[in-house]
């Protein structure tokens, strides 16, 4: 059994984020702690509650935070994205684990998918406290993603609207923004395929997430390469987790960075697209990131 805290810890800005702290039922010592966090745009409600709860059943202490701007955590531009304010934060994540007396500050591991399946390997890169490293379906290169995904007649009206964002933030307005999710063509949206807004809409408590984010969220995202840092998480272990038919972070970036990645390293593929780990490769999802934290930190 696992008891599930509501937690928080201060960041930067005297802000504070929410998590959620997983802890194994019975646990007389310290234990191996694990680090988890969301994606784009997204919140814990968003499929993650299910790998926290594999992983603390396997006997692992599991902290999932809401990134700044989203969920329960503060923010004072809610669904606004930068990824290395997000970063920044994950540190403080890693040393409230670390003072926690439930944890072994020795052993702590990140997990991260998506957006912050990229998050991770900068982490890893920079963060020797860190002593494995889960890396699911990751942005790899903003850049190579806005070319395969952005139709060469949408760039204009994307150039156009960064632009006019910029343009009206220096007048003092409020950042603009646009839907996640949208299948409708005359909305701008950072996701229109079917699976993605699936995903972000699927159910949830009324209140926990908005289905908007602030359109420089989208300049942040087509700036950042987390892959460039592939090599330097070594010599601390990296697990890449790849979805074959990957169309959101993209199947081959991620193959190639994996080959980039030094040893001590490994790789699961497994069928599907972006987000079928959370769905119906959930159990080769979860038990690979079990077996690898077992293998690294107990």
């Amino acid at each position: 059994m696992t008891t599930r805290l509501d937690v928080e810890f201060e960041v930067e800005g005297n802000e504070r984020l929410r998590a959620w702290l997983f802890v194994p039922d019975g646990a007389t010592e310290p234990r191996p702690a694990i680090s988890m966090a969301h994606g784009y745009a997204g919140v814990r409600e968003h499929g993650l509650e299910p790998f926290a709860r594999a992983f603390a059943d396997a006997g692992f202490v599991v902290l999932l935070h809401d990134h700044r701007n989203f969920g329960a955590s503060d923010g004072a531009v809610r669904q606004d994205v930068d990824p290395w304010r997000q970063i920044a934060d994950w540190r403080r994540a890693i040393s409230y684990l670390e003072e926690r007396p439930e944890v072994d500050a020795s052993r702590i591991g990140v997990w991260g998918t998506s957006y912050a399946g990229g998050h991770v390997i900068v982490l890893g890169a920079t963060d020797r406290r860190i002593r494995a490293v889960l890396s699911q379906v990751p942005t790899i290169s903003g850049y190579e993603q806005g070319l395969r995904r952005i139709p060469p007649e949408g760039i204009t009206a994307l150039e156009s609207a960064l632009s006019e964002d910029e343009r009206a933030q220096a007048r003092g307005e409020p950042p603009r923004r646009q839907a996640v999710v949208s299948a409708d063509p005359t909305v701008p949206a950072s996701y229109r395929a079917q699976d993605a807004i699936d995903f972000y809409l699927q159910s949830m408590p009324p209140g926990i997430w908005e289905n908007n984010v602030t359109i420089r969220s989208t300049r942040g995202a087509r700036m950042y390469e987390p892959g460039v840092w592939v090599s330097r998480v070594s010599p601390t272990p990296l697990l890449m987790v790849v979805a074959l038919n990957d169309t959101i972070t993209v199947t081959d970036l991620a193959l190639k960075a994996y080959e980039q990645a030094l040893q001590p390293k490994r790789l699961v593929t497994i069928p599907g697209g972006h987000f079928d780990p959370y769905l119906g490769q959930f159990p080769a999802a979860s038990s690979a990131a079990v077996a690898w934290f077992k293998e690294h930190l107990s």
